[in-house]
Order: C-alpha cells, then sequence, then structure tokens
C-alpha cells in the first residue's frame, strides 16, 4: 500500500472513530459502540471506503495490548485478595453459567465443532470493568455495598476472561484439545503472573529513577510502552497471547499493586499517577483504531441474513449470556432488589468480548455468520446494559440506598 493512501485511511478511521464516539456518547451508550459503528459504515458492509489490511491489523493489535495494559493498569490488586465471598461467588458463577450455556446450546443444539462451541462460551464469559464502572459512576452507586461486589467480581472476571483466552488461544494454535497442552498454558501462566509484574514493578523503579534526571521530556511514555512490548513478545514466546503480557505489565504498574506473601516494594502512588496520566493519550489514540478494526473487519453484506441459522444463534445465546451473568446473584443473602442490581451490572460484554470474537476471527474458528451473531450478542448486551442499570436505579435506588446504609 502506498504511503499517502494509508495516510488518508488512517485519518478516515480516526475520524470516524472519534465522530461516532461522541455521537454515541451524546445518547448516552458507550464510547466502543460508536467506534465499532464507525468501522461497519466505513468498512466494506456500507460504504466500502476502507478495507482491513496489515498495517491497520498491527495498529490494532497494538490497541489491544495497551487496552489490556489499561485494564491491567485500573485492576486494584487488594480488590482481588479482599473482594469477599460474594464477589469471588459471583465472578465464578458468572464465568462458569454463560461458558457452560454457550457451549451446551452450540454443541448440542447447533452442532458446532468442539473448539468454536468453546470459543463460543469463552466469549460470553466476559464482563466489561469499563463499562460496568462509568455506570455505577453515573447513577452514584459505585461505593454501595452492591457497587462493591460487582466490582470486585468484574475485576476477577477479567483475570479469568483472559487466563482462559491463553488457553483458548493454544488450542487455536495446535487445532485441537489437549491435556497436555491446557496443563502446560496453566503453568506457563502462571509462572508469567508470578514474576512478570514483580518484574514490571521492580523495572519501574529504575524509570523513576530515569525520569527523575532526565532532561528530556517524554521519558515516561516511551521506556513504559517499551516495556509493555516486551513484555507481549515474551507473552507470545512463552505460547500465550501478547494481550496477556499488556495485562500483566498494566497490573504490575497499578498504583494499587503489592507482592504476594506480605512482601512489597516502595511504590511512589505519585510516580504511578504520572505513567497513567502521559500513557492515556497513546492509549486513547490506539484502542479506538482495534475497535473500527472489528467493524471494518465485519463484512455484513455476504452474510445469509435470510439464514435462519444467524437469527437463531444471536436471539438464543444474547438470552443465555444475559441469564448466566444473572443467575449467581441470587443465590446471595440479599434483598431482590440488590440480586438484580448485581445481575444487570455483570451483563455488559464490552472491549473483553470483543477481544474474544476478534481472536476466534483472526485464528480462523468463527466463519463470518459466528463472528457477526457474537459481535450482535455483543453489542446488545453492551448498549442496552447501561440505559436498564440507569432505569432500575432511577426507579429503585431508593431500595438500594436505604439498605446500604443499613448495612
Amino acid at each position: 500500500m502506498e504511503a499517502h493512501i494509508f495516510f488518508l485511511n488512517l485519518l478516515t478511521v480516526l475520524l470516524a472513530a472519534r465522530i461516532f464516539a461522541e455521537i454515541a456518547a451524546y445518547f448516552g451508550a458507550p464510547s466502543v459502540i460508536g467506534e465499532l459503528t464507525a468501522g461497519v459504515v466505513i468498512g466494506p458492509s456500507l460504504l466500502g471506503w476502507i478495507e482491513p489490511n496489515e498495517i491497520l491489523e498491527l495498529l490494532a493489535e497494538i490497541g489491544i495490548i495497551l487496552l489490556l495494559f489499561e485494564v491491567g493498569l485500573k485492576t486494584d490488586a487488594k480488590r482481588l485478595l479482599h473482594s469477599g465471598r460474594q464477589s469471588v461467588f459471583v465472578a465464578f458463577t458468572g464465568f462458569i453459567f454463560p461458558m457452560l450455556f454457550g457451549f451446551i446450546i452450540c454443541y448440542w443444539y447447533f452442532e458446532l465443532s468442539l473448539l468454536v462451541s468453546l470459543f463460543v462460551g469463552g466469549t460470553i464469559t466476559a464482563t466489561s470493568i469499563g463499562i460496568t464502572v462509568r455506570v455505577l459512576q453515573d447513577i452514584k452507586c459505585q461505593h454501595a455495598h452492591e457497587g462493591q461486589v460487582v466490582l470486585g467480581a468484574a475485576v476477577l472476571d477479567d483475570v479469568f476472561g483472559v487466563i482462559l483466552l491463553a488457553i483458548l488461544y493454544e488450542f487455536s494454535m495446535v487445532g485441537g484439545i489437549s491435556a497436555v497442552n491446557v496443563g502446560k498454558v496453566i503453568l506457563f501462566i502462571g509462572v508469567f503472573f508470578a514474576l512478570a509484574p514483580i518484574a514490571a514493578n521492580l523495572i519501574s523503579v529504575y524509570i523513576r529513577h530515569l525520569d527523575k534526571h532526565s532532561e528530556i521530556p517524554g521519558l515516561i511514555p516511551t521506556t513504559i510502552v517499551s516495556l509493555v512490548l516486551f513484555f507481549s513478545w515474551t507473552s507470545h514466546a512463552l505460547g500465550a497471547p501478547e494481550l496477556l503480557g499488556g495485562f500483566a505489565a498494566g497490573l504490575a504498574l497499578s498504583r494499587r499493586f503489592f507482592l504476594p506473601f506480605g512482601l512489597t516494594i516502595n511504590t511512589d502512588k505519585v510516580f504511578a499517577q504520572s505513567i497513567e496520566t502521559q500513557m492515556k493519550p497513546i492509549i486513547q489514540l490506539f484502542t479506538p483504531i482495534f475497535f473500527v478494526y472489528i467493524g471494518l473487519s465485519l463484512n455484513l453484506r455476504v452474510i445469509d441474513w435470510s439464514s435462519p441459522f444467524i437469527w437463531g444463534f444471536s436471539i438464543s445465546v444474547f438470552f443465555l449470556s444475559i441469564l448466566g451473568k444473572m443467575i449467581g446473584p441470587f443465590f446471595l443473602k440479599e434483598s431482590i432488589y440488590s440480586k438484580l442490581a448485581i445481575g444487570m451490572a455483570m451483563v455488559p460484554r464490552g472491549e473483553i468480548g470483543l477481544i474474544f470474537a476478534e481472536l476466534g476471527r483472526i485464528s480462523g474458528i468463527f466463519n463470518n455468520e459466528i463472528h457477526a451473531g457474537l459481535v450482535i450478542v455483543i453489542i446488545l448486551t453492551t448498549l442496552l446494559s447501561p440505559f436498564v442499570m440507569k432505569w432500575y436505579h432511577n426507579n429503585y435506588a431508593s431500595h438500594l440506598c436505604n439498605e446500604t446504609n443499613n448495612r
């Protein structure tokens, strides 16, 4: 591709992402929906201005890695440890039931292959902590009891999802299911998660020292991006997806990171805040490219919309993805208002679900119909959940707030 054509393509992608994200935000929808829509509009599905290409795909991969870095950066490691039994239970059931439901309906009802069924189940296990946190903040419930349970569960959900993603990625690479390979991947992930955050945190001490003595601006974003890319390369070398390295690096550089067994590193909170502040523009530049690229990869014209499969698949997986997240909270010793509030907050799939779906497409596991069906499910859960949550809290906030205040 000639340079001037690529520049025009990239300009179109960035501007379209911003315009459609602004429109989505204006109507109260998550910005990710606008960015995804931008890709559909300017891509083969509608206008046909831009086709997916290798350069945009590489930029989108950087976007995925930086997105998972940001997820790790915002993860409260102490909340993982102290989120309580309720958060652990909600996270575990919200992971197991969607996985089980998705697998069963795909494998036994739609008669899809074992690997495709596992990937579909894995895709609908996700919970978008970013969207959930945004909505909880909007309705001023992030510090309520329900908000704390949901935040702890969403954090654990992200960790479960990233580990499952690594295992499914290994399946896609070898083309089959092997207990030995599963054990090997879990071992590698365990070693990586044990050592990578410690190494990244120790390296950050050296980066902080250099930053204090550097006379040239921009040292933090340069070194942190280099660190993220190094850990992504290491993750791939160990047989896991590159984005796992981004997540581990973000977790280590979080203001709330601590080492196992009570060991601590004197983390400079000002420095950690500086990392978040200086990395944000870079993340905000690359992440929309990833979501627009997913929209570009969705060629809705080649899908047979008259096919009963696409509608039956999308509708059934959509309802099962909601049911899977709602079951767990009903076993908690809470009022019906709290159970519903917690369940609804776990429904949005958002960016993590899109990462699963895109990995399935790239690896050739999903055909166009299955990929499109899953994206429809993710869009619906992501788009509808914030509106339903806001409506529910506007009508039942007195019950939830009174219960929280009386605890």
